[in-house]
């Protein structure tokens, strides 16, 4: 930036304010004044330096700037009527991220007042009156009172201590004393005991990334302290400069440790960061470091991102964001790389420690892959792939100079070396080993090999997905779909998934089910409708790969259809065989296209984040799979069996009610049975489902609540009279009492008579099992279809108390689809909206007052955003086909979602 900034300096005085009332303590009041005004107006300047444009370093080094001023004079006045002597002997310094000029709008003061013999009584008089203004000015202060003794026994004990004073700088007081502590405590910080204190170190940075999340990729990352953020930067130099006894960045530089690119890169690095820091805290009403959803888009904006066809302005943010923090990592590692590693040993004992030599020109020693000359890659850059594939095959690591070599040469693969069969035939060896493909993968991508080989797969690099939904970014998303592929290959969910692994096991072409995988989002990177952008890449990648033309055809088919299994099996009417017809001729009539996207499916959603996957979700792909294969592999007889199915059910319903009920009511109960219900449940299931029916009674409703614990959720049977907005007046009940509708199959008999089947689950995703609760639930039910209790009343004692603010989260528009074409028999209404306590009572009221019927209704929620689905019907009993009531229905559907 070509503007000069300063800043005004000479309108703060405190020395001036002592002498003139006399002593310290009678000015205070006017020095805490004096110092609050100086900070707000200094404070501002520098905000307005940011606004207009200011790069990272530019804020750090001008908030350093004025926190020395603040200290110095600050000091200076404390100093008033301190022993002279004494305070020959003392000095302030500044520690940790103060002591490296980075200070950001919201940082800590990080003080030490140092005393060598004779200095301790100034030290803390001094440091009591200062820090007692600085706390009243509302700062975060941290400060010591310490000698060289005091120092060396802290760095000993505490190696965060340690690394604080490996950062001092000199602010006032005795340049005496500071060279006392230079020469004896910072000189011995810097060169004593430096392997303990490096590996101190990296276990330390090992539990920050426990702590902080071990990805880069982060939805809402930590930029001090996650992967990929200043911590990384930090820790690198710290061990650099105890590794090579050097004070500074520019010292290693001098040292030969780094090139003046690597250095420039670094600081390139650091300003980026501090930018985005700087922008944050001036945001933020409290210190953070973490950039929330809510920052996001205003860092965006600050940025100067806009929308455009690809990507919304804060996708692009957040992807250039974890662009840099991967290459932030790969920085920091690199040095951190260049301090630890150990020189070769070149001779050793038989097998591990002896070198032997592999195929092109690579040899293997203690574990590691290593490189030949320095230009093989040069002369054939389709080794790069042959390191991937040898270090998967022995089980072994690249070496850190093959890494960097590798790093180095990915220049070298233009589309010629893409199309080689030699690179190629060493990637689909990967896929096709038994062993460490997701590993392999994820090393190649590290090393942005991934984004050589395959050009695609740069698009979605880093690629963001603003919601709560998506965990991770596109790329990191696929790259875990591998390993849950590779988890059913390798026995870790034959208990857990045995169907899946089975199916798993019975895949012919392994390597082509992990492209699949592999490429499955990669038209994300290309905006809208990104199952079809991918699925056109398909063929051009296949070809460049060498697959036949049979492979290339059912790698495009999972591409684009990688969503459908979900979409059906979530939001369709399983017991609907038009549902069923139409997801069977979309397989194209083969049932290995079925088990591939199956387990595709299986994959993709396991590996989307946490809590995304949950038994239900999983039961139903199965009884979509399974329904789907029968249809495949039967064909015409698995539909000539309904009708016999139906007789047969009848009969033996009817045999089991004889024995509790009277046959005239068996009769009339079994006559008023529509075929879809007969079709849909076993026998033993509609027997238990009429004895409840015929053993109401007189009372107003009848419950049966059965467990399903090891699939999480619990499977409600409500018997009862029909009332308008019953469906509603359920979803309001359970709304209010924190249960969760997954599913709901609702049967009205022609006698008046309901039969409503639900599977819900808690709040925090189980199956409920406290039955107290459904006691109460009963109560209220009873209450409500009584008139005695109204829902609104029981709904407000779940809604959020209004000085409970919740933060601000990622937004979709509400959206209204409804469709005439996706059953026979109902006018099926997707319904997308942000969740909220209620969304599905006032739903099925808006349903009723419409004077809709409901006869299936599917509940999704994806972390904050519902998508509820509802197959309805007029009160004739037939579609909704009239484009004006069509019209109406949407209307009054959207004003619904935003009242709410």
């Amino acid at each position: 930036m070509s503007e000069v900034f300063r800043l005004n300096l000479s309108c703060f005085d405190p020395l001036g304010l002592v002498e003139k009332t006399g002593s310290f303590e009678d000015a205070r009041p006017q020095l805490l004044e004096s110092s609050r005004l100086f900070l707000d107006q200094q404070t501002e300047n520098i905000f307005q330096f940011h606004r207009r444009g200011a790069s990272g370093v530019e804020i750090t080094l001008a908030l350093t700037q004025l926190f020395d001023h603040l200290n110095q004079q600050l000091f200076s006045a404390a100093s008033c009527q301190v022993d002279e002597t004494s305070k020959k002997y003392c000095s302030l310094l500044a520690l940790g991220g103060y002591g490296r000029c980075e200070m950001n709008p919201r940082s800590d003061l990080d003080l030490m007042f140092y005393y060598t013999e004779g200095g301790r009584q100034a030290a803390e008089k001094i440091s009591d009156r200062m820090l007692y203004l600085l706390w009243d000015l509302s700062l975060d202060v941290g400060s010591t009172v310490r000698s060289s003794s005091d120092c060396l026994e802290q760095a000993e004990l505490d190696t965060t201590v340690r690394t604080a004073m490996l950062d001092a700088r000199f602010l006032a007081g005795s340049p005496l004393a500071w060279d006392d502590f230079m020469s004896r405590v910072f000189n011995h910080i810097l060169g004593d005991a430096a392997q303990q204190f490096i590996k101190a170190k990296l276990e330390e940075n090992q539990e920050r990334r426990r702590k902080y999340g071990s990805s880069v990729y982060l939805l809402e990352p930590n930029i001090k302290e996650g992967e990929g953020g200043l911590r990384d930067l930090h820790a690198a130099l710290w061990v650099a400069r105890i590794k090579f006894k050097a004070s500074s960045l520019r010292d290693l530089v001098i040292k030969g440790v780094l090139n003046e690119d690597e250095a420039t890169n670094l600081e390139n690095a650091y300003d980026y960061l501090w930018q985005i820091r700087n922008e944050l805290h001036f945001l933020a009403t409290r210190k953070s470091d973490q950039i929330q959803f809510e920052h996001q888009s205003k860092i965006a904006e600050y940025l100067g991102y806009k929308d455009n066809k690809r990507a919304p302005a804060v996708e692009q943010f957040m992807q250039a964001y974890y662009t840099h923090a991967a290459y932030v990592e790969h920085l920091s590692s690199s040095l951190i790389i260049k301090a630890t590693q150990r020189d070769e040993v070149r001779s050793g004992v038989l097998g591990f420690f002896v070198r032997r030599h592999l195929e092109g020109g690579f040899t293997i020693l203690r574990g590691e892959i290593r490189g030949g000359s320095d230009e093989m890659f040069r002369e054939n850059p389709a080794l790069i792939m042959k390191a991937f594939e040898l270090a998967q095959r022995h089980d072994a690591e690249l070496s850190v100079p093959l890494k960097l070599q590798i790093r180095d040469s990915l220049c070298l693969i233009n589309d010629r070396v893409r199309r080689s069969k030699e690179m190629n035939e060493s990637f689909l060896k990967i896929l096709r080993h038994p062993k460490r493909v997701g590993s392999t993968l994820r090393q190649m991508h590290h090393l942005h090999l991934l984004n050589h080989f395959i050009p695609e797969f740069k698009r979605i690099f880093c690629k963001v997905q603003f919601d709560l939904y998506h965990i991770y970014t596109v790329d990191i998303h696929s790259l875990f779909a591998i390993e849950e592929t590779c988890r059913l290959w390798d026995g870790e969910y034959d208990d857990e998934y045995p169907i899946l692994a089975r199916l798993a096991k019975d895949v012919a072409k392994r390597e082509l089910l992990l492209l699949a995988v592999l490429f499955h989002d990669i038209g994300k990177g290309e905006g809208k409708d990104h199952s079809t952008h991918g699925a056109s890449m398909v063929p051009t990648i296949a070809r460049r790969m060498g697959l036949n033309r049979e492979d290339s055809s059912r790698l495009q088919f999972l591409v684009q259809n990688h969503l459908a299994m979900v979409h059906v099996s979530q939001r369709r009417d399983l017991q609907d065989s038009r549902t069923v017809s139409d997801f069977a001729e979309k397989m194209q009539g083969m049932s290995e296209n079925l088990r591939m996207l199956y387990l595709l499916t299986f994959a993709d959603v396991r590996s989307v984040g946490p809590d995304v996957w949950s038994e239900w979700k999983g039961q139903l792909l199965q009884e979509l799979y399974e329904k789907t294969y029968d249809l495949l592999e039967k064909g015409d007889f698995f539909h000539d069996k309904r009708s016999e199915k139906v007789r047969n059910r009848k009969r033996k319903v009817r045999t089991a009610l004889l024995e509790d009920f009277p046959e005239s009511r068996v009769n009339r109960c079994i006559s008023n049975l529509s075929t879809r219900y007969l079709l849909s449940y076993h026998s033993s299931e509609i027997v238990k489902h009429l004895q409840l029916s015929l053993g109401r009674g007189k009372a107003t409703l009848a419950l049966d609540i059965e467990q399903h614990s090891e699939h999480n959720y619990t499977q409600l049977t409500l018997a009862t009279l029909d009332s308008p907005g019953l469906f509603s007046q359920i979803a309001g009940v359970l709304s209010a009492h924190a249960i969760n509708i997954l599913g709901a199959q609702i049967h009205t008999r022609k006698n008046g008579l309901v039969l409503d089947i639900l599977q819900v689950n808690s709040a925090t995703g189980e199956a409920v099992e406290n039955s107290a609760k459904w006691k109460r639930v009963e109560l209220d039910l009873a209450g409500v279809l009584e008139g005695r209790v109204f829902v609104d009343v029981l709904l407000a004692r779940q809604k959020t108390p209004s000085f409970m603010v919740e933060r601000e989260k990622p937004k979709r528009p509400n959206r209204i689809d409804i469709s005439n074409d996706v059953s026979d028999q109902y006018t099926v209404i997707d319904i997308y909206a942000h969740d909220r306590i209620g969304l599905l009572h006032d739903i099925t009221r808006t349903l009723t007052d419409l004077g809709l019927y409901i006869a299936v209704s599917k509940i999704s929620t994806k972390v904050d955003q519902a998508a509820d689905v509802f197959y309805v019907r007029d009160i004739f009993g037939q579609k909704i086909c009239l484009p004006e009531k069509l019209l109406k229905i949407e209307g009054d559907l959207l004003a619904c979602l935003e009242e709410g």
